[in-house]
């Protein structure tokens, strides 16, 4: 079943969702500005689909760009009143009040995160205790935010005749655009930092996606954290997304999404030269050396192309195999792949989900023909589904080459394309496995300890693991070179994107 239907589920729709998920679904759903939930100056709306089955599950107000100016000027007033007087303890306990209010409504989350996105199960399961955990990480920064003293000598002046010293402030009202693969993670991983900074945030979820980031704006009122500090606009990103990131009441834009996005996120906020940080696309290398541990290897790669059913910027969708056990590892790949039950993810039992919607199956299958009219051999997979939903299959190339499409594009999907390498030095598999205009993450995997640490200087990108794939921890920097993005989030570098520098001389 292709064709999205109307039928908005009343409480006694699905038995299997908690009544908390089920009235969160048939309540109107307005924009958050200002603490209060208000319908769209237009009165438009938004119907939001469940991708597993095409049908309506929501309705919820679509902002335009006088909701936008009215957000960020909501979030100028907190970030110059109430929210500013905040003092930082108070600031981390309103934090992690919002951490807990997160794990009290763990399954809310994850029934809407599954219903909305078509997310499996078990990646649902981790969304709420994720987003707590990053909360408390940054919940714990503001009172270790510092400047420094400086023994400068500034205007001839003798050392102790002058002070000179640093402060970290806020940056100001940050204007945050997120992507659908992943739509609660992503608007913590912009929220969380900002609050420990002392900024205030207007967050434009995706249109497909906009139910967590809702829910999560009412969580952080009930937390404590003041009217207008966190607004929520759902809207479309040519209306929406465009007004948020031209607004010159808006200091800083964060935003992932596509490359080609981000572009047009760079040109926008050049109005007022507002600081920017981007995180992108990605094409990662997975390179498996001939001495590697295959049983570890199959899994892990399987999962590296096909997690969140391969719409994930950090998917290994390049695997890179030695001749030697070329054969051994995609046979072994081939057949794991087919034991993945596939499926929507109220059912604990199944791994692979629907892709996000009847328009991105199409693309991606359009890669699919393209793979095999480009000479690609095709080893699995390559079909829709016949189910209701958007499902596609995971679909396995071999004999690709670096001309391709399949190879070269990010085709944010459930395809892998496998290439072979010989005996030739380290740095010509580090020149194939660089070969893309991105460069946001990748993994080595290999029993020698030398060549690992090697091939870790030599791949281009922001984030490489060693025998694993994908690492992610709040507290590990996350994010892209070259044309997968400016700036790291995550850790405390992703800090840096909330604060500047002042430097204060006094004259004793």
């Amino acid at each position: 079943m292709d064709t999205p239907t109307d039928t908005v589920p009343d409480a006694s729709d699905d038995e299997r969702l908690a009544p908390a998920t089920r009235e969160f679904l048939v309540r109107e759903q307005g924009l958050l500005i200002d603490g209060r939930r208000v319908p769209a100056a237009d009165g438009r709306t938004l119907p939001v689909h469940d991708p597993a089955t095409g049908r309506r599950i929501a309705t919820v107000a679509c902002a335009s760009a006088a909701d936008v100016d009215l957000a960020v000027r909501a979030a100028r007033r907190a970030f110059e009143g109430d929210w500013a007087r905040t003092t930082t303890p108070e600031r981390s306990r309103a934090m992690w009040r919002l951490a807990e209010l997160c794990e009290a409504h763990h399954r809310t989350f994850r029934e809407l995160e599954i219903l909305d996105n078509g997310m499996p199960w078990n990646l649902g399961e981790m969304m709420a205790p994720l987003a707590a955990e990053f909360l408390r990480y940054y919940g714990g920064w503001p009172t270790k935010i510092e400047g420094r003293t400086i023994p400068a000598s500034p205007m001839g002046r003798r050392p102790g005749e002058t002070l000179t010293y640093t402060l970290r402030e806020p940056i100001g009202v940050v204007g945050a655009i997120t992507p659908w693969n992943s739509p609660l993670a992503m608007a913590v991983l912009k929220l969380a930092p900002a609050l420990a900074a002392g900024c205030t945030l207007v967050l434009k979820p995706a249109e497909l996606t906009p139910l967590s980031a809702l829910l999560l704006g009412d969580l952080a009122l009930e937390a404590g954290i003041p009217p207008g500090v966190f607004n929520v606009v759902p809207g479309f990103g040519e209306d929406a997304g465009a007004a948020l990131a031209a607004h010159e009441g808006v200091d800083k834009i964060a935003f992932t999404g596509s490359t080609e996005v981000g572009r047009a996120i760079v040109r926008a906020a050049a109005g007022n030269l507002k600081k920017v940080s981007l995180e992108l696309g990605g094409k990662s290398p997975v390179v498996v050396f001939a001495d590697a541990d295959l049983q570890a290897v199959i899994p892990a790669a399987t999962f590296a192309a096909f997690f969140l059913q391969g719409q994930n910027c950090m998917a290994g969708t390049r695997l890179f195999v030695h001749e030697r056990v070329h054969d051994a590892v995609v046979e072994g790949i081939v057949a794991f792949t087919r034991t993945l039950p596939v499926g929507p993810g109220l059912d604990p039992r199944n791994v692979f989900g629907p892709l996000i919607s009847r328009e991105q199956r199409e693309r991606v299958l359009g890669y699919v023909q393209t793979g095999r009219a480009q000479g690609a051999t095709l080893a699995l997979g390559g079909r829709a589904l016949d189910a209701p939903g958007w499902f596609a299959e995971p679909t396995i190339f071999t004999g690709t080459r670096p001309d391709m499409s399949i190879v070269r594009e990010e085709i944010f999907g459930p395809v892998l394309c496998v290439q072979r390498f010989g005996d030739g030095d380290l740095a010509s598999v580090a020149r194939a496995a660089n070969e893309t205009i991105y460069g946001l993450s990748g993994s080595v995997w290999t029993r020698d300890v030398s060549v690992a640490h090697r091939m870790v200087r030599l791949i281009d990108a922001g984030q490489v693991s060693v025998n694993c794939h994908a690492a992610v921890d709040p507290s590990i920097p996350f994010g892209g070179n070259r044309q997968s993005g400016w700036g790291r989030e995550m850790g405390e570098e992703a800090l840096d994107l909330y604060l500047k520098s002042k430097a204060v001389t006094v004259a004793l």
